[in-house]
């Protein structure tokens, strides 16, 4: 069993946000697949059994994430190699790629609590990067994770998001 998990925050005003590209990330997947979401409010979160992968797409806040992970790992019995976690990342140019079998947090709030929860920095993670360094020091980093996708960086986005999906396949 492989759990996939995008990390972003719950709300339509979080939509197209770079926090939330791990949410995006999913919905394109699952637009591709032809899937939907269900709700399940066990585990505060909304998902999808899809064969043998379970997507997930948590929807406490982003700093509390690793709630509804460890919640899906523990029920389902899945091993931390076969969690996969999308999030983002603005410490890596705008649509790299980083794929890690472990790592720290690295400043990412989401992948602190999920390493809280699941006591190790043991599991796979995809990190998609949005950086744009001179955005990022007009307005600070919290308005900038908060903060929309411009014009050229949506542009990019169907490339960008193929890729992804083409690498949860894989997974």
């Amino acid at each position: 069993m492989k759990l996939i998990v995008g990390f972003g925050n719950p709300g339509n005003q979080y939509n197209f946000t770079r926090h939330n590209f791990g949410f995006l990330s999913l919905d394109f997947y699952f637009k591709i697949k032809n899937l939907n979401w269900e709700k399940n409010p066990k585990f505060n979160a909304l998902w999808k059994k899809d064969g043998d992968k379970i997507f997930v797409k948590p929807q406490t806040f982003y700093n509390e994430i690793g709630t509804s992970v460890q919640a899906f790992k523990n029920f389902y019995k899945v091993e931390n190699k076969d969690i996969l976690v999308i999030c983002d990342d603005f410490n890596l140019d705008f649509g790299t790629l980083r794929e890690r079998k472990r790592g720290s947090a690295g400043g990412n709030n989401g992948l602190k609590s999920t390493i809280e929860k699941l006591g190790t920095e043991d599991f796979p993670r995809l990190r998609v990067g949005t950086a744009n360094d001179a955005l990022r020091r007009k307005i600070g980093d919290t308005d900038f994770v908060l903060g929309k996708f411009t014009e050229e960086e949506r542009e990019k986005l169907p490339e960008i998001l193929k890729e992804i999906s083409d690498k949860i396949d894989i997974f």
